[in-house]
């Protein structure tokens, strides 16, 4: 006899829950159906790798990455009705399992491009086997770490912590048992995307920049990326957020460049970093690279740093009662009759903490022994103490994220604070030792890549477990699935951004790789102490004065960093939103817009990222970058850039028109 599933999530799904009183998931404990199946697993390591893939191209361009478990979810939900037709039936645990699966790639892809393109830029580049060693140990110490606590935090803080991600995509979930067909919407801009990115990148009949000279400005243009991915990760940001980042590429646009321009016109000697040209001989993009990228910097190592000491007594609370719970957790399953935790509900089954202590440990031991895991620093003395910060970093950090993305979800996670104070840690140690030379720094990085994968992945696992809890789902398969995500998608991801190093390399136009340079950057400050330190301190006055106004630092100080052209089209992006959600009244008709819109800009951001990296593959057997066909046949190069914006303008009208059709009354 099978209890009756609900049509909907529970009422008590958004509240604390009362004394004695449990959760009724929409699965009940005691209905068995299909959930960790291999076609479900299957469906999950195939969208990983595409949005794996997608997400390191993103964060390699943008300096930041999207969540991408409610779109994996909605594609899933599509896969499996097709396969319905054809009599292969599936559930929504199936559903849930694969989206754990696939959404596991791109915390992975964050970690990864946040830091080891810098290797690429200290001429150590790693090769593929070491990048997927690195990726896999972090998502693997990061999930593992996690188990112990889910306990407390998913189910005992349940109402306290509303983790909005996991609930969204229970909710999303649900909502599609009833019937609809939303991932149409993240195949829409998946094709929209790859064309927009053919027309510019591979055969390049248009442009994919577009810029105004400001006149009587010296040196002052307003650019513009006609880049789809950008235009939906700025829809998926809202409007606010994107009015920050641009101010921050304002700032540096038509304030910082035409100053150090104009000032730059009466040094008779190069300034440095420079130490060729003179800053009258340099154009606006090598004044940017030279002085500007370095302010911006700043800014953001600052903005980061105060980040993570606001968030401090969050840190130090939740690591208190995270080590509590871990050791709590350890003693009842320790002293607990085996009988008895297997009578325990399925909905509330763990790995076994046996495997947790064990797949640790394995790790540990192999980051140590294994020559080359940290390149070419030291013995296995070096390698020792390099595994134990590891350990040490990524056990609190993991502590930490977990509890913090339940408050204010993924996108809040302050990864780039944390692996900043790993790096800091690490090249602390490593300075006291004397391993200042490159292959010291290449190992304090390699700390940074594990610790940050870890905290990343913590903050993706715990979302997805509250999605099962909310479901009803098997913690331990979802666990399962998770570790599967990660084996599968790391070497995927790492191709990835090795085909991307090879094509365009990183700090270029095309892949400023941000995050990376930014830890580059904190890593040469504490070794070499050999940084042009007024500018620096510019970037570090600039997100103090943004935290003094109540300005959000850290969005406002990538802004400085990066140029002004990768920030436009996330600012029409987020316009496009606030203007197509006021237009109406409705809620529903609002939901529906904004659901619809999220959707698309993820497939944009897939679709784009795909080709991306599809061309970075061609380039690379091919020994050169596709010369495309080139725009000469538009006639001048203002002509050209009219064209390109009309194309990226008429991708916009379209996205509005497929929001505001058959919107819901």
């Amino acid at each position: 006899m099978t209890t009756e599933i609900k049509k909907g999530l529970d009422a008590n799904a958004y509240v604390p829950l009362k004394e004695g009183e449990t959760y009724k998931p929409y699965v009940p404990a005691e209905v068995n159906m299909a959930e960790f199946t291999f076609k479900a697993v299957g469906l999950g390591i195939l969208f990983g790798v595409i949005f794996g893939a997608a997400n390191a191209y993103l964060g390699l361009r943008a300096g930041l990455t999207i969540s991408t478990s409610i779109p994996v979810a909605v594609m899933a939900v599509a896969v499996f009705k097709i396969l319905s037709k054809f009599g292969i039936g599936s559930t929504i645990l199936e559903t849930n399992i694969a989206q754990t699966t696939g959404s596991a790639s791109s915390s992975l892809a964050s970690g990864v491009i946040f830091t080891l393109p810098a290797l690429f830029m200290w001429g150590v580049a790693p090769d593929l086997l070491q990048m997927t060693i690195l990726a896999m140990s972090g998502g693997v110490i990061g999930i593992l770490f996690m188990i112990p606590l889910r306990k407390f935090l998913i189910e005992r803080e349940h109402g306290k912590l509303p983790y909005p991600e996991g609930t969204a995509c229970a909710e999303v979930l649900v909502a599609n048992e009833a019937g609809g067909n939303k991932a149409k919407y993240i195949f829409y801009g998946m094709g929209a995307a790859a064309l927009l990115k053919t027309l510019t990148s591979w055969i390049k009949v248009i442009p994919d920049y577009a810029a105004v000279k400001i006149p009587f400005l010296k040196k002052g243009v307003v650019g513009v990326d006609l880049s789809a991915a950008l235009f939906g990760v700025g829809y998926i940001l809202g409007p606010r957020i994107a009015w920050v980042m641009v101010g921050g590429g304002l700032l540096s646009a038509i304030i910082i460049i035409p100053a150090i321009a104009y000032w730059g016109d009466t040094q008779t000697t190069p300034f440095f970093p420079e130490t060729v040209k003179l800053i009258s001989e340099m154009s606006t993009g090598e004044i940017w690279s030279r002085y500007v990228r370095y302010i911006g910097a700043g800014a953001v190592a600052t903005a980061g740093i105060i980040t993570l000491i606001k968030s401090v007594p969050v840190m130090i609370e939740s690591f208190t009662k995270g080590a509590k719970n871990i050791v709590k957790q350890v003693d009842e399953e320790t002293h607990t009759p085996k009988a008895d935790i297997a009578k325990e509900p399925r909905t509330h089954q763990d790995l076994p903490i046996k495997v947790v202590f064990f797949g640790i440990l394995a790790v540990i031991l192999m980051l140590t022994f294994v020559p080359g895991v940290f390149g070419a620093v030291g013995g296995i003395d070096t390698r020792l103490i390099a595994a134990i910060c590891v350990a040490v970093f990524a056990f609190f950090f993991v502590t930490v994220a977990a509890r913090i993305v339940g408050l204010v979800g993924v996108t809040s996670n302050p990864t780039s604070g944390m692996t900043i104070a790993a790096l800091l840690g690490t090249a602390t140690i490593f300075l006291a030792m004397g391993w200042t030379d490159t292959s010291g720094k290449a190992a304090t990085l390699i700390v940074g890549c594990v610790v940050a994968i870890a905290a990343s992945i913590s903050g993706d696992t715990s979302q997805d477990l509250k999605s099962g809890y909310l479901l009803g789902a098997t913690p331990r398969k979802q666990q399962m699935a998770e570790l599967i995500g990660v084996l599968t998608s790391a070497t995927f991801v790492c191709l990835s951004v090795l085909l991307l190093a090879e094509t365009f390399g990183f700090g270029s136009k095309e892949l400023p790789a941000p995050q990376a340079t930014l830890m580059k950057l904190v890593i040469d400050g504490v070794l070499e102490q050999n940084l042009p330190w007024v500018l620096v301190a510019i970037g570090v006055g600039i997100a103090i004065v943004c935290e003094l106004v109540k300005v959000p630092s850290l969005p406002f100080a990538v802004g400085v960093y990066l140029p002004l052209s990768t920030m436009t089209p996330i600012l029409i992006g987020g316009l496009i939103r606030h203007w197509v959600e006021s237009k109406t009244k409705k809620d529903d008709v609002k939901e529906s817009r904004r659901e619809k819109g999220i959707l698309l800009g993820s497939g944009f951001v897939g679709g784009e990222g795909l080709l991306g990296v599809a061309i970075a593959g061609m380039a690379f057997v091919e020994g050169r970058k596709p010369d495309g066909i080139g725009t000469g046949w538009i006639g001048s190069d203002v002509m050209a850039m009219i064209l390109g914006a009309i194309s990226f303008s008429l991708l916009v009208v379209w996205f509005v028109k497929l929001l505001k059709k058959r919107d819901e009354a």
